[in-house]
This record gives structure tokens, sequence and C-alpha cells, in this order.
């Protein structure tokens, strides 16, 4: 695999943009290093080949945004909507990510070692998060498929106005939202609770110590008898 590195005190992002959408792709397998990010926006955001990228330390709003088959790490922490509308591939947090961590993600794994702030997983489409540490509130607010595992704690209104994504937590929630409650876990949730796990370096945490959540599915269609929960 070939690799190669750009320094962002020496190197425009932009110019490492350009090389990641235009150039890159025509190189077969390919690792990229970006040093010295220093919390700069939209690093490596817009990927649409197999290519595997470094930040190495802390990046800022919408890193690897829109990302589609590439495979990121952030060493560091991350600024609000890391993995924004991601496709497809795998964006990896080493440390913490602020607001709207995977915000209408259709695809792809996004793992964060930390905690995430505020909405994560906001408007889920279909991707996978997975969150080391706790989430904050709002989380999963509208999220429509996909999943959510938080190994810590969830704040208030968790996966308010939900509609089929699923929500697993390890720890405690402090409340739920509108239209969430408490599902049964059975086989299929602990299959698919499993593979996460494995996926985001969790293999030794055991499925049978989340509560799985879902949509109690009233908010679909207006009803005059729920007017009180909209």
């Amino acid at each position: 695999m070939e690799s190669l590195s750009f320094d962002l005190d020496a190197t425009p992002l932009r110019e490492v943009n350009r090389f990641l959408h235009h150039e890159a792709p025509g190189k077969g397998d390919l690792s990229v290093v970006i040093r010295n990010p220093n919390g700069a926006h939209s690093i490596a955001a817009g990927l649409n080949a197999p290519i595997k990228v470094t930040i190495d330390g802390h990046a800022g709003y919408y890193a690897a945004g829109m990302n589609q088959g590439g495979d990121v790490t952030i060493t560091g922490s991350a600024g609000t909507g890391v993995a924004e509308n991601m496709m497809s591939g795998i964006v990896h947090v080493k440390g913490f990510a602020s607001n709207a961590a995977g915000a209408t993600a259709h695809g792809g794994l996004l793992i964060i070692d930390g905690d995430a702030g505020l909405r994560c997983a906001i408007s889920l489409k279909g991707a996978d998060v997975v969150v080391g540490g706790s989430v904050g509130s709002f989380s999963a607010f509208m999220a429509q498929a996909g999943n959510l595992v938080v190994l810590g704690d969830a704040g208030e209104a968790l996966g308010d106005s939900l509609y089929e994504a699923r929500i697993f937590v390890r720890g405690k929630v402090k409340s739920l939202g509108a239209d969430c409650e408490r599902k049964p876990m059975g086989e299929a949730e602990t299959k698919i609770l499993a593979d996460l796990l494995a996926r985001a370096g969790h293999a030794n945490v055991s499925p049978a110590e989340f509560t799985c959540y879902g949509s109690a599915r009233t908010l679909y269609h207006f009803h005059v008898d729920n007017a009180g929960a909209y």
C-alpha cells in the first residue's frame, strides 16, 4: 500500500482535499496521513474512494463528512458534524465528538471512543454509530434507520420522534423523547448489537448489559389522542 503524508502547517487544506478528491482515487491502495490538523474544518470531507486517511490530531467541523468508502481515523477529537451525511465506509474518532456526530448518515460505521455531544445520530438514515462513552440530549432525534450504540449514559429526550432506528444503551437514560420506548432484546437485536460491538473494538462487552429502545409508532400519523406528545 502506498503511503503519503501532508502537513497542514505547510500545505493548505484545500490542496489536500483536492488531492483526495481527484488524484487519490486513481492510485489504488493508498494510505494518507494528515499532520497538524489543528482543528481545521472539513478535513477529508467528500471522500469517494476506499482511501485510508489518518488525521493525526484534532479535527474541526464536518471532518469526514459525506464519506463514501473511505476509512478515516481521527487520533484526537472532532468538532460538530463528524461523518455528517456519511454514505459508506468507516470513520473512527479516538477522542471525543462534538454535537451532531453522524447526522443524517445513510450508511457506514462511525466509531467514537469517547463521549459525543448533543444530537448524536440526529436524523440517522441507515448508518451505525457506536459511542464508547456517553451521549448528550436529543441523541437519535428523528432517527429513521440504522443503529445507535451507547456504552455510557444518554441525556434527555433520547430518541425523540424516533422512526425505525434502534438504540442500545448500556448505562442510564436521563429521559426518553416523544414516541421512544423500551423494546425487548430479541435474538435479532442481540446479534446486531454483538456484531457492532465487535466491529467497534468492544467484543469483550456483553449485549446482555444493554437496554434496547425503539419507536412506539404513535407519531407516524397525527391522531388527536396523541396531540399532547407532539
